[in-house]
């Protein structure tokens, strides 16, 4: 079940930014939650999780013309690794 709950790593300028502090970014399941995330990340990378931060990103509205649409929302976890730990995600 934990597995299922990290969807996959966000790679981004800004996320590629937070490693060099410790800190990792990843795409989570809509109802995972802090505990789940840090068990997750354990079991799947091998590393310790000192602090899990979860930030909900709601859907945005979006129309190109008289197209109307939604952009996906999604919900994205920040991982603090203890010191000296990292993990690879490329």
């Amino acid at each position: 079940m934990n597995t299922f709950v990290i969807k996959k790593p966000l790679i981004t300028e800004r996320a590629t930014d937070l490693n060099k502090l410790g800190k990792y970014v990843f795409i989570v399941d809509g109802s995972a939650t802090k505990p789940e995330v840090k068990k997750a990340v354990k079991e799947i990378y091998k590393v310790d999780a000192v602090a899990v931060n979860i930030v909900n990103k709601p859907p945005k509205k979006k129309r190109m013309g008289s197209l109307k649409g939604r952009q996906k929302g999604y919900k994205k976890a920040i991982v603090t690794l203890k010191k000296g730990q990292k993990i690879e995600t490329q």
